[in-house]
C-alpha cells in the first residue's frame, strides 16, 4: 500500500481513497458489504457528506466497531453556523461516531473566513475545540476561490477536481498546495466517468505524491478494479500513456464535469447528463443513450427556457445553453443515421 501524508493534518492515509457519493444510489446491503471489503483490504480514508442523502448512515452501519483503523471526511453546505452546528451533529449520529477528522465546507460561493458574518469558520473552531472535529477542510470547483483558499492559511485540506484531463492551471494550484503543506483530495479522479482507464488514471495521479484521489465507487466491480490496480503500482506503461494522450486530445479543455452545480433546471432537464452526452457515447456503448427514455430526456432540451439560471451557477464557466443545444443537434443527427441504417 502507498501511503501519503496529508498535508499539515499530519495524518497518514492510504494514496486510494474511497469517494462514498454512489453508495448512496446502492442498497443498504450492498454499501455495506462494498465498504467493509475496501476496510478489509487497506483502503483506510473515506469521503462523504451531509447532502449525500443516505451515505453516512450506510458508512456508519459499515464501520461500526472500527473506528479506529479509517479516517473519515464529511462535508456541510451549512450558510451560516447555527446550521452547521446542525449538520455536525446530524452527520456524528448517522456515522455512529463521536468525531470526524476532516470536516469540510461544501463547495461555498465565497470564501468562509473568521469575522464574516456568517459564523460558519467560527462555529467550525468551536467544534474542533470540543474534539468533534479534528481538522477543517473545504470542498470547491472553482479555480480562482480554490487558489484564494491556498493562500488564507485557514484550511488544513482542499478538495478539487483533478484527473489527467486537468489544465496546466490545476496542476499547478496542486503544486501550490504541496509548496503550502494545504493536503489536497483530488476528486473526480476519472473525470465524472470520462475516464474508463482506473489503472491509467491512477498511474497518472500516482506522480503526485501530496495528492489523495478519491475514487467513487458503486458496485464492487468497481471496487476490485481499483483493488487490482492498487497491486500493479508500476509506472505509466506506453500503453497508458498513449490512452492518456488520446483522452487528453479528444476531451481536454472546456467540458461538462457532471457535477451538478447547474441543477435544478426549471424545464427538468438532466442538464449534468445531457451536456457530456456526445462524450459519453464516444466512451461506452452508443446503443444505451439512444432508448426510448433516453431521447425522451434529451427532448426536454426543445423546452429550455432560456433563464441562464445553469450558466450562472456552472462553477467552471460554460455556456451551458450552447452547449446543450449544439449536443442535442449532434445528438438528432445520430439517431437519424442509425434510423437509415435500420
Amino acid at each position: 500500500m502507498t501511503e501519503a501524508i496529508l498535508g499539515k493534518t499530519g495524518l497518514k492515509v492510504n494514496k486510494e481513497a474511497f469517494g462514498a457519493l454512489p453508495i448512496q444510489r446502492t442498497d443498504k446491503e450492498t454499501a455495506v458489504k462494498i465498504l467493509r471489503k475496501a476496510l478489509d483490504n487497506g483502503i483506510n480514508f473515506y469521503d462523504t457528506a451531509r447532502g449525500y442523502t443516505d451515505s453516512e448512515e450506510k458508512l456508519g452501519l459499515a464501520f461500526a466497531g472500527r473506528r479506529g483503523e479509517f479516517i473519515l471526511a464529511t462535508k456541510t453546505p451549512s450558510k451560516d453556523g447555527e446550521a452547521m452546528k446542525r449538520d455536525l451533529e446530524t452527520s456524528l449520529e448517522k456515522l455512529k461516531t463521536t468525531y470526524i477528522d476532516i470536516y469540510q465546507f461544501h463547495n461555498p460561493s465565497v470564501l468562509p473566513r473568521p469575522g464574516d458574518g456568517s459564523g460558519l469558520y467560527e462555529a467550525a473552531l468551536e467544534a474542533k475545540k470540543q474534539g468533534k472535529i479534528r481538522f477543517i477542510g473545504i470542498s470547491n470547483h472553482r479555480l480562482p476561490l480554490a487558489k484564494e483558499i491556498v493562500e488564507s492559511d485557514l484550511y488544513d485540506t482542499l478538495q478539487f477536481p483533478f484527473s489527467y484531463l486537468s489544465s496546466e492551471e490545476e496542476i499547478s494550484l496542486v503544486q501550490r498546495c504541496a509548496e503550502k503543506n494545504v493536503g489536497f483530495i483530488a476528486m473526480k479522479a476519472l473525470s465524472g466517468g470520462l475516464i474508463t482507464d482506473i489503472f491509467a488514471a491512477r498511474a497518472w495521479m500516482a506522480q503526485f505524491s501530496n495528492v489523495i484521489p478519491i475514487w467513487g465507487i458503486q458496485r464492487e466491480k468497481e471496487l476490485d478494479e481499483l483493488l487490482a490496480a492498487m497491486k500493479n503500482p508500476g509506472p505509466l506503461s506506453p500503453k497508458e500513456n498513449g490512452q492518456i494522450a488520446k483522452d487528453q486530445e479528444e476531451l481536454g479543455g472546456e467540458f461538462c464535469r457532471g457535477c451538478g452545480y447547474c441543477l435544478p433546471c426549471p424545464a427538468e432537464i438532466q442538464i449534468n447528463l445531457a451536456a457530456r452526452i456526445n462524450l459519453l457515447m464516444k466512451r461506452s456503448p452508443a446503443a444505451r443513450w439512444f432508448s426510448e427514455d433516453g431521447q425522451k430526456e434529451m427532448a426536454k432540451i426543445e423546452k429550455c427556457q432560456d433563464c441562464g439560471g445553469c450558466v450562472s451557477r456552472c462553477p467552471y464557466n460554460l455556456d451551458v445553453q450552447a452547449l446543450l443545444k449544439k449536443n442535442y443537434r449532434n445528438y438528432r443527427e445520430d439517431i437519424s443515421i442509425l434510423q437509415d441504417r435500420a
